[in-house]
């Protein structure tokens, strides 16, 4: 994620809402590639800064937000059978 950017290189603009925007747009790939058929896995290690160093990236602007690893799963991959267990939904969510 951005600090400040813009449409070109040199823009300084600040992004404002930069980690919600991510977010929302890492959700959308992620239901994308699930569209696709392929499995993803979502990892937020702490710190994540090695990232940066790793990826040269410029350490003042950007942050990594997360790593997402995507391909096709096995033919043989099943879901664990506890996370097939939810809750029913009137205990997770309240609707006015």
């Amino acid at each position: 994620s951005q600090k400040k950017g813009g449409i070109h290189t040199e823009d300084k603009n600040t992004n404002y809402y930069v980690h919600e925007s991510v977010g929302l747009a890492t959700g959308f790939l992620i239901q994308a590639l699930h569209n696709a058929g392929l499995a993803t896995l979502t990892h937020t290690p702490k710190p994540m800064s090695f990232l940066t160093d790793i990826c040269g990236r410029d350490r003042d602007n950007e942050r990594p937000y997360m790593l997402l690893i995507a391909g096709y799963p096995s033919e043989v991959a099943t879901v664990p059978e506890h996370a097939l267990v939810k809750k029913p939904m009137e205990e997770i969510a309240t609707f006015l």
